[in-house]
């Protein structure tokens, strides 16, 4: 699916390329082709002007006279030689009138798009003249256009990106949602056949402590066939004590803790903490935050877990002293199938984040780690 999912990106990415890049092309060729008419009607204008203008002219001055008002779109402003302001053409009529500085600034624009054509009269050597232009809308129009089509463009690839990305994503938790509902039901019927014989044992005079244990076990076989159970499906939250579910987990993966591991529970005085949660998610990635933890320090070292309430949210802090998480690894502990155990799948914290964004409209992050020295996860709950 992702190799998939990643060859259609590289396609949409290559074929918006190719049609950029073809346009751009394109685009530039019509502009240079239009500029380069401009700048021959632009001579064809100053030539009809001087002519007309000049009283020793005698010839017939009907073509030239048609040549000027031909052109009614090429702003043009022209200069003596030391570019004080003569006359000006096709310009803001309205904005020459309010405004005396208009031109003059105009000309500045016109001076930055062409180079002038420079007309020097021919019987006085020292008057010249030097007559700038610009664009017409339709030059600038097509000098625009590659970008509008570049930003329509970069749109439909962003439009279309999300489109499969969500569709990636949708496909992807179907397939989460369906595993875990399978693997719950795999899990029930040797369950229920546990269960069974748990009551034998009782009936049968077992030692009371071991089929106490046994009990134990299996309803946590049964709590874990209930958890996946729940994936794929919306939980219903209800208001618990967050204090108690924890210190339940906490001596829960203590007493199956092998080594010197310390555990320290910080509520910061408050016995009762309550938020709407489900109990049997919420528990999971206690366990899943423990667990790692545990992996983490290799049956030895300390963790704490530090319960705060405030007025906006609860916020709970996993620390241990574990071996800590590499810079490169931060960003990545949360992925589907990243671990760097020897054993797993890495779904543990891909989870973990689900249960908590998703379900709890909470959330959980690396808050810090330091490599040899330990890891805390944050989890922020909202009331």
């Amino acid at each position: 699916m992702y190799p998939q999912f990643f060859n259609w990106r590289v396609v949409l990415a290559l074929i918006a390329i190719l049609i950029v890049s073809g346009t751009i092309f394109y685009s530039q060729y019509l502009a240079n082709k239009i500029g380069h008419e401009e700048k021959k009607k632009v001579q064809e204008w100053v030539e009809a002007s001087t002519s007309i203008a000049d009283p020793r002219n005698n010839a017939d001055t009907r073509l030239a006279l048609k040549i000027i008002l031909d052109n009614d779109a090429i702003p043009i402003v022209w200069t003596d030689e030391k570019d004080s302001i003569i006359d000006h053409i096709n310009l803001d009529s309205i904005k020459v009138a309010n405004d005396k500085g208009y031109v003059r600034k105009k000309l500045d624009k016109l001076k930055g798009i062409n180079d002038p054509i420079i007309w020097k009269d021919p019987l006085d050597s020292t008057r010249t003249n030097k007559y700038y232009y610009g664009h017409t809308s339709l030059l600038n129009e097509v000098q625009y256009y590659p970008l509008v089509q570049l930003f329509i463009v970069g749109l439909f690839i962003i439009v279309t990106l999300l489109a499969l990305r969500s569709r990636y994503r949708s496909v992807q938790n179907q397939v989460w949602a369906g595993m875990a509902k399978e693997t719950a039901h795999q899990l029930g019927t040797p369950v229920s056949s546990l269960e069974g014989w748990v009551e034998m044992l009782k009936q049968n005079g077992i030692s009371e402590k071991i089929v106490r244990e046994l009990e134990k076990d299996v309803d946590r076989l049964r709590l874990v066939s209930d958890r996946f159970g729940k994936i794929g499906s919306k939980p219903q939250l209800e208001e618990s004590d967050i204090v108690t579910q924890i210190s339940s987990m906490v001596e829960y993966v203590r007493k199956r803790a092998a080594g010197k591991v310390n555990f320290t529970i910080d509520t910061h005085g408050e016995k009762e903490i309550t938020a709407k949660i489900s109990e049997p998610l919420f528990d999971w990635v206690i366990e899943n935050l423990l667990k790692n933890a545990l992996d983490a320090m290799e049956g030895k070292g300390a963790i704490t877990v530090d319960i705060r309430n405030s007025p906006e949210n609860i916020t709970i802090d996993v620390t241990d002293t574990g071996k800590g998480i590499s810079k490169q690894n931060m960003s990545r502990v949360f992925n589907p199938g990243f671990t760097t155990k020897k054993r797993g799948w890495g779904l543990g914290l891909s989870l973990s984040r689900r249960i908590i964004n998703q379900y709890h409209k909470g959330e959980i992050f690396v808050k810090s780690s330091e490599v040899g020295k330990g890891t805390t996860f944050r989890i922020v709950l909202k009331k």
